[in-house]
């Protein structure tokens, strides 16, 4: 196995160590301050209880200035508390003399949360990890610490000073989540696990348009399938009359000027991208099937292609189930309508049969927990811009800052 570019907790003897350890706790919350999923927390949680002789100081944020639920970190200090049954101490304070103090007081095993870093108007400035570790936050918690933790993929592709300023000054780990999330997207870098499928779908063109030329020119995939408003967008590049709803979505949301880089990518890649042979059509609530050959011949100007059809199920099935490796990000269609659900479904219960799959974040990993076969896929990402930045080739500060520390302070 070739040697990490950036450092684990198996790197150093931790035990008795101060840890500054950045997680992602951002989570839906109630009008009364309740933390309504606690998913974000049980993703750090074997980070956590791997660091269980060494002190901890969390550090994360809840939403952002403006929002509603922009607030204290004190309910997700309670809820990490219940979660891993013991004592976490909430501090409202992120680098003054009260968290100092607190800091300094700390024994092994012992856990302390400080306040809502974004609280610090400075955490969210687009600096370089030089210039963040300049600032005051950073100078005055890191003299008290001896390494930075970061498990916060989600926020990873964020230029944020809790993201990179401590990788200058400390020896900067990546926690268990973290290393996982490089690790199982990477999963498509690996060219002995057999045939590499991406599977893109959902509302966001643009991502998956950027992914789809990133790993089909760097030869990162072997087939690329495309469901949804994307698959919709290179049915009309190639020049299928997809109907006026479709079109006229597509517009709405900007997303114009993607056919001609749709054609431009079918012109590059045609044999290597998958795209639907049927669709679903929404006749007044009813799912109406239709070929794509038929489609183009009959015209059904009025109806809105919600799904892929169940030909295309079945074909793309077979080759995600028969992949070595399946990357799978967005719905196949409107699955929040009971009645163009299939494809979703049907496609991620072909990944469950592949020999190795990851979600991405978002929609995908809801459908996943809902259909109850979380324990069957390999790996769900935790992040959606990060994970989509990431599978686009794309440098996340977070885990480059990593890898600088690496640089600096790798153990010869």
């Amino acid at each position: 196995m070739l040697e990490k570019d950036y450092l684990t907790i198996d790197d150093f003897d931790l035990s008795g160590k101060t840890i500054l350890c950045r997680l992602d706790l951002n989570s839906p919350m109630s009008p009364g301050n309740e933390i309504l999923d606690d998913k974000r927390f049980k993703g750090s949680l074997s980070t956590l209880k791997e660091l269980d002789d060494s002190k901890l100081v969390l550090m994360s944020h809840q939403s952002r200035p403006g929002k509603s639920d922009f607030t204290t970190m004190e309910p997700h200090a309670l809820c990490l508390s219940d979660l891993l049954d013991k004592d976490i101490t909430y501090v409202d304070d992120i680098f003054g003399s009260n968290a100092a103090n607190k800091i300094r007081k700390l024994e092994s095993g012992d856990i302390l949360m400080l306040e809502n870093v974004r609280f610090f108007s400075e955490e969210s400035l687009k600096r370089t990890t030089e210039e963040h570790a300049r600032s005051h936050m950073v100078q005055c918690l890191y003299p008290l610490a001896d390494f930075y933790l970061n498990d916060a993929f989600a926020v990873s592709h964020r230029p944020h000073l809790s993201i990179m300023g401590f990788t200058n000054v400390l020896p900067g780990i990546a926690g268990n989540l973290m290393e996982k999330e490089i690790t199982s997207l990477s999963r498509s870098y690996d060219t002995g696990s057999g045939k590499c499928v991406y599977v893109l779908g959902g509302a966001k063109v643009d991502d998956s348009l950027k992914v789809t030329e990133y790993v089909l020119s760097n030869g990162k995939a072997d087939r690329v399938l495309l469901t949804g408003v994307v698959a919709n967008i290179l049915l009309a590049a190639r020049g299928v009359d997809i109907g006026k709803p479709n079109m006229e979505f597509i517009q709405s949301q900007g997303y114009g000027d993607q056919i001609e880089l749709g054609r431009k990518l079918l012109e590059k890649y045609n044999d290597r991208i998958g795209l639907p042979v049927d669709v679903a059509l929404d006749k007044k609530g009813e799912r109406v099937e239709e070929s794509i050959d038929v489609l183009n011949k009959k015209h059904h100007p009025d109806l809105s292609i919600l799904d892929i059809g169940l030909e295309t199920i079945v074909k793309f099935s077979r080759e995600i189930r028969n992949a070595g490796t399946v990357i799978m990000n967005g719905p196949a269609g409107v699955f929040e309508r009971e009645a163009f659900t299939l494809g979703t479904v049907e496609l991620i219960e072909a990944a469950t049969k592949s020999g190795f799959s990851v979600i991405g974040g978002g929609h995908s990993a809801a459908v996943v927990e809902q259909l109850g076969v979380e324990s069957r896929i390999d790996h769900i990402s935790t992040g959606g811009g990060a994970c989509i930045d990431f599978l686009s080739g794309e440098k996340l500060p977070g885990i480059e800052a990593l890898k600088e520390s690496a640089v600096r302070y790798r153990v010869k």
